[in-house]
């Protein structure tokens, strides 16, 4: 950042048992900020730590008035922490980073000056990753489907390390585990989204808090994303094409022994008519889920029209 194009920058650290890497980010984050940013905040946002990280970031409230601190009294997951954090955040800049040391504090200048060509959000993309194969390997399929399924030409969705203009975390909402899908959402509500390569680190201290769970946690996640963001696939239209596509297969069939019907050959009950009717009775349930799904979509629909608009006149 040159001197004309300083900001007031809030980073926000959500942080979960990081007590041993967080002096070292303190200082390192700190020293960044004081040579590049007009002026910052720090937002440690502590997920129901029990390792004595909470202690630690008041100690650092308690000399540094820069610093704030949210204590959550159980471990609720990222998003929720860093929904909090852009609640208190007043930056012109928000930045959000991991507490484990794996992401270089010294990236953030180089994100903000992307977002000085134009973006609203840049994403980091870690693209010499320092993790197991166990990790890299699902993360980069992970990562193709999720561009191919939502249009947003990203290679990596869930790097940490971010930079948003303020504005845009104040009209994003996040909650379960859909920090992962946070620049599809931004997408969604018309902001621009670019990334930038960054570099990465092994793990210093302790040990990843994610497993395989958050896989299959992200695909429920992935069509959550798709259901808030596309209002042009209603549910209904969504599980409505699935039903009829199983409808059609099992009315073919059953039209077959019905033709045999009344030319005149018995029926017998076989295993291709009761796959028939099967595929029926599997249409009308997903049709109705599709119909119940629309209905709670509708008044959800009512509840986010306090979105802003503008009117050209």
């Amino acid at each position: 950042m040159s001197e004309e194009t300083k900001y007031f920058i809030s980073v926000i650290v959500p942080l979960f048992n990081e007590k041993q890497s967080l002096p070292e980010l303190y200082q390192r984050l700190t020293a960044m900020l004081e040579r590049t940013a007009r002026g910052h905040e720090l937002i440690l946002v502590d997920d129901g730590s029990s390792d004595g990280s909470w202690q630690l970031i008041r100690s650092l409230r308690e000399k540094d008035p820069r610093v704030k601190v949210i204590s959550f009294s159980r471990n609720y997951g990222k998003s929720p922490a860093l929904a909090e954090g852009f609640k208190v955040a007043r930056g012109e800049i928000v930045v959000t980073i991991d507490a484990d040391l794996q992401d270089n504090p010294d990236e953030i200048p180089g994100l903000i000056d992307k977002l000085d060509e134009g973006y609203d959000l840049v994403s980091g993309w870690k693209l010499d990753r320092k993790d197991p194969i166990s990790k890299t390997f699902p993360s980069k399929i992970w990562n193709f489907v999720t561009s191919l399924v939502t249009g947003i030409k990203l290679h990596d969705f869930n790097c940490g390390l971010k930079a948003y203009r303020g504005e845009v975390v104040k009209r994003i909402s996040i909650y379960g585990e859909l920090h992962r899908f946070i620049p599809v959402l931004v997408s969604w509500e018309g902001f621009k989204v670019g990334e930038k390569k960054v570099s990465h680190f092994e793990r210093k201290f302790g040990r990843s808090k994610y497993g395989a769970r958050r896989y299959l946690n992200g695909i429920f996640d992935l069509m959550t994303v798709m259901f808030i963001t596309r209002r042009s696939t209603t549910p209904l239209h969504l599980f409505g094409r699935i039903a009829f596509s199983f409808l059609s297969i099992g009315f073919l069939i059953n039209l077959y022994f019905l033709v045999q019907w009344i030319a005149g050959k018995g029926l017998h009950v076989r295993p291709l008519m009761v796959i028939g009717l099967i595929m029926i009775v599997i249409a009308i349930q997903i049709g109705s889920i599709g119909l119940l799904a629309e209905l709670l979509s509708s008044g959800m629909e009512k509840k986010l029209s306090y979105r802003e608009y503008q009117v050209d006149e």
